[in-house]
């Protein structure tokens, strides 16, 4: 399986994968993961949203148990980051057939759609539709880079967006979502395990910011006559990382845009975007109201106008005790547990079904890159913890 995925997107320059919603490669992504659940003579369906399910017995019994994750990427992203969770849970289903289990609950294996949000900036598009965490109205409103909407995408795909919308009924049908991940961090590796049970998802967001300056000659216009956007952005990228280092959080500024982006013109608009996370609220509130109030100081500096946009905002995410200890006990006391920073439609999906996460070990913690990796021993680990909780939760 990981061979027949292995070279789905990847970009032979960069070596990295470009996986993005609504694409060839994500059409590509999506034949594959048919193909491997009708190998398994399970039934495959694409739900209102664009997401993907394999079911093992009849999905419309309720009290589900689902697994899975997703498939498409960061721009160069990695291999493993959505990936080795859809792998992992056919091949966990693999096991629990090779062990000659019995199953009592219905077995569903998901490939949620848009998870990184690399084409339309707005991440877990998938699973945020069917939560109702994004209405329709917002998801139409939403455009790639090049201006296209997410229902021209969505349409030129084959999948009529006009379905798009809340999905309780299949929500319904879930009683437990467990969704393994590599770690995006090196928790792991410095413990020395090669499997972690996840406690919670920091609090995190997305904000735009567009400083407006005056697009003038570069070769002629005097520094002192100069409105240059640049300079308000540049010191914001600064005031970021010292905010960030003073709450014990993160921030990064990792995508940018820029009129009219010549060489020998000054700027006349400088939008880029933050991304931050934090371990509680408080600590985030910290942040962001510190990079905007030190933004505004350096736009009003250099006379640039400056507006701030939230994009997007998730709270902390505590997955279910009831269900984070029934793992524990499961694949045993000793098995860590570990908060993380990155968000992940488990995350999502929390707040209408109970959910839980298994992260396998990274021991580089590098991720959202070509260089992101785990070894085939400790993956081979992670399905088989992923066959005991899976075995645990819907057979006897």
């Amino acid at each position: 399986m990981w061979a027949d995925l292995r070279t789905i997107g990847r970009d032979s320059g960069t070596g990295g994968y470009r996986r993005y919603a609504w694409t060839g490669a994500d059409r590509d992504c999506r034949a594959w993961f048919r193909s491997e659940a009708e190998k398994r003579g399970l039934t495959h369906e694409i739900d209102r949203n664009g997401n993907q399910w394999a079911w093992l017995g009849d999905p419309q019994a309720g009290d589900a148990v689902v697994t899975g994750s997703h498939l498409d990427s960061v721009p160069d992203g990695g291999a493993f980051d959505g990936p080795l969770g859809v792998v992992s849970s056919f091949a966990a289903l693999d096991e629990l057939r090779a062990r000659g289990v019995e199953f009592t609950r219905p077995l569903a294996i998901t490939n949620f759609g848009d998870e990184e949000g690399a084409r339309f900036g707005l991440a877990c598009v998938g699973s945020r539709l069917t939560a109702g965490q994004l209405t329709r109205q917002k998801a139409y409103e939403l455009r790639d880079a090049n201006g296209i909407t997410l229902p021209q995408a969505m349409e030129a795909a084959g999948h009529d967006p006009e379905t798009i919308g809340p999905d309780p009924e299949r929500l319904a049908r879930i009683g437990a979502f467990v969704e393994l991940h590599v770690e995006q961090g090196r928790a792991l590796d410095l413990s020395g395990d090669r499997v972690g049970i996840a406690s919670a998802i920091w609090p995190h967001g997305r904000w735009r910011y567009d400083f407006h300056g005056e697009a003038n000659h570069a070769g002629t216009t005097r520094l002192v006559d100069r409105r240059d956007p640049m300079l308000a952005y540049a010191e914001t990228v600064l005031a970021a990382r010292r905010e960030a280092e003073l709450a014990g959080a993160v921030a990064t500024f990792g995508k940018i845009s820029v009129e009219p982006n010549g060489v020998n013109a000054i700027p006349s608009l400088v939008r880029g975007w933050l991304d931050a996370r934090a371990a509680d609220q408080v600590s985030l509130d910290q942040v962001v109201d510190g990079i905007r109030k030190s933004a505004g100081e350096y736009a009003d500096r250099h006379g640039i106008d400056l507006a701030v946009t939230r994009e997007s905002f998730t709270p902390v995410v505590e997955f279910e005790h009831a269900l984070r200890d029934e793992l524990a006990r499961i694949l045993g006391t000793g098995t860590p547990v570990l908060g993380t920073g990155a968000g992940h439609d488990a995350g999502i999906l929390s707040a209408a079904v109970p959910t839980a996460m298994l992260f396998v070990r990274n021991p580089t913690g590098v991720s959202h890159s070509p260089a992101e990796y785990a070894a085939e021993d400790d993956c081979v680990a992670g399905v088989l913890a992923l066959a005991d909780v899976l075995e645990g939760l819907a057979c006897r």
